[in-house]
C-alpha cells in the first residue's frame, strides 16, 4: 500500500526556515502529483502547495506564495517543502499527500488526494 513519511518539522523563531521532506512508497511515485497541507490549532486542514507529477506546475496557497517552495525528486521518491520567512501563523501539523489519480496538475482540494502521511509538527514562535 502507499505510505508517506514526513520529516523535518521542528520549532523555529519567526523569520526562520525549515525544509520538510516526504518519502513515498508503494506505487510509481513519478506518476502522481504531490501536495502539502497543514492544520493549525483549532483549524481545518488547509492546502499549502502542490506539484505536478512531472514537476511542470506548482500551485500555492496565497498565504505562502513567495515564501514556500515545493519541489520533488522522482529518483528519490521524495517531495520537499522549503518554508522560509516563517511566522507564528504558519504553526501547525504539516501533512504530505499523494494524488488520488495519476498525471494531475494544479491540484489543491483535499478530495483530489488519496493518501496522507502522519504529519510533522511545525511551531513558529514570535
Amino acid at each position: 500500500q502507499v505510505q508517506l513519511v514526513e520529516s523535518g518539522g521542528g520549532s523555529v523563531q519567526a523569520g526562520g526556515s525549515l525544509r520538510l521532506s516526504c518519502v513515498a512508497s508503494g506505487r510509481t511515485f513519478s506518476r502522481y502529483a504531490m501536495g502539502w497541507f497543514r492544520q493549525g490549532p483549532g483549524k481545518e486542514r488547509q492546502f499549502v502547495a502542490s506539484i505536478a507529477w512531472n514537476a511542470g506546475r506548482t500551485t500555492y496557497a496565497d498565504s505562502v506564495k513567495g515564501r514556500f517552495i515545493i519541489s520533488r525528486d522522482n529518483a528519490k521518491n521524495t517531495t520537499y517543502l522549503q518554508a522560509n520567512s516563517l511566522t507564528p501563523e504558519d504553526t501547525g501539523v504539516y501533512y504530505c499527500a499523494s494524488a488520488l489519480h495519476p498525471y494531475g496538475l494544479g491540484l489543491h482540494a483535499r478530495t483530489e488526494f488519496g493518501y496522507w502521511g502522519q504529519g510533522t509538527q511545525v511551531t513558529v514562535s514570535s
